[in-house]
């Protein structure tokens, strides 16, 4: 019509059109509203033409109110202060409501309802009991909670395609790369070892206001963090990653951006955990060495932290039972990762040296707690250089006190 010059007075055509035509209100189904602005996200400039065209847009729900039945909006995000909804006051978040839950995905009741013979087909095909399957399953692509009473959900695209395909693959993680994740956490010095125990308010997780300073809002909105738990007293959320398909998938994609191995990372992947298992710190060190030698400037941070997340990143990303910061009677260790037949206590130091690391391990009793452990121990000391933004100097001392290195 003439009169409908810009996009907000086309959707208001479109809805008056359809009543008068049909003489019933309409339903309004919208997806992925906030695609526009993630995609933006970096940009503010932009992000803010793209709310006000939304908002707009939007915006005819309210005017049309009497010609609308139902109206459903859904997205990966939420931006609420000047979000593209501020002029619908009659729209209900559900997002952490336990009513709808389990609107979105597949429990394990549905799963055994309507998929037992799949499952058991692929069990056969893998040579596998159907039991040993639903619980790989389990494992791979269940464990989202969308409040603090949900039961368990399965991802619905990786277990369908799972099921399909008959393997048990990173099907979700590979159908999108979270590359606005990542650099909004490296923008924002995010410490990686949060992702595995952080805690939120609702206010926070229905928020991407704040992401100029925190990430997680983004991080768990966009699925890659999920419900875990809920403390009634101070009403926060305990978050972690939903499923090892997740966990997995989004530390090897980290793995790209707090290392510079752009080539041969399968070659490195491999060296790195034949060494690690067999105790040759020269070797897996020497790994080490080469790929922050190897690290762009702007890519490295210049601060302890950096290099803290990074080392402890290949550790995890390699599959190496990986503890950071772990508390003691004295104090909390930089980092411990423990092998079926070694141990290794690492202290990290920046701008200081290697000695120095070492010496706080010592003073410190961090082996204290591993005394009656058969295992070997290694004790490490990293000291990192923000100028050349590599390792300077480390010293390894064994268990009995003797200097491996220097």
């Amino acid at each position: 019509m003439p009169e409908e010059d810009t996009v907000s007075e086309r959707f208001k055509g479109v809805i008056k059109c359809a009543y008068e035509q049909t003489g019933q209100q309409v339903v309004i189904l919208v997806d992925e509203y906030d695609k526009p602005l993630l995609e933006a996200i970096g940009t503010p400039e932009l992000q803010n033409d793209y709310r006000t065209t939304l908002k707009s847009f939007y915006g005819v729900a309210k005017t049309m109110d009497s010609y609308i039945r139902f109206a459903f909006f859904t997205g990966v995000t939420k931006f609420s202060k000047v979000s593209v909804f501020s002029d619908l006051n009659n729209l209900k978040d559900i997002s952490l409501d336990d009513r709808f839950a389990e609107l979105c995905g597949i429990t394990e009741k549905e799963i055994r309802d309507n998929l037992d013979a799949q499952v058991r087909e692929m069990a056969d095909y893998n040579e596998m009991s159907k039991d040993e399957c639903y619980e790989k399953l389990k494992k791979q692509y269940d464990g989202y909670h969308f409040s603090k009473r949900s039961v368990g959900i399965y991802n619905p695209f990786s277990l369908l395609n799972a099921l399909d395909s008959q393997d048990f693959g990173d099907f979700w993680f590979a159908s999108g790369t979270p590359t606005f994740l990542v650099e909004t956490m490296k923008r924002n010095h995010y410490d990686l070892e949060r992702l595995t125990c952080e805690d939120a308010t609702a206010d926070l997780l229905g928020s991407l206001d704040s992401i100029d300073t925190n990430p997680i809002p983004l991080i768990y909105q966009s699925g890659y963090l999920t419900i875990k738990g809920y403390n009634s007293e101070f009403g926060t959320y305990r978050l972690g990653f939903p499923n090892q398909e997740v966990e997995r998938s989004f530390y090897r994609f980290l793995f790209r951006y707090y290392t510079p191995a752009s080539q041969g990372q399968d070659s490195f992947v491999k060296d790195f955990v034949l060494a690690v298992r067999a105790g040759q710190i020269e070797k897996f060190m020497s790994l080490l060495e080469t790929l922050f030698a190897g690290q762009e400037y702007q890519l490295a941070g210049d601060a302890e932290l950096y290099f803290h997340n990074a080392v402890s990143l290949i550790f995890k990303m390699v599959g190496f039972y990986t503890e950071t910061e772990r508390h003691t009677s004295d104090g909390r260790m930089d980092m411990v990762v423990q092998t079926a037949d070694y141990i290794y206590i690492f202290e990290f130091k920046l701008d200081k040296s290697a000695d120095e690391a070492l010496a706080q391990i010592e003073e410190k009793q961090y082996a204290a707690p591993f005394a009656n452990d058969p295992r070997k121990l290694y004790k490490i000391g990293i000291n990192f250089s923000s100028k050349t933004r590599r390792i300077d100097s480390l010293k390894v001392v064994e268990r009995n006190w003797s200097a491996l290195k220097k």
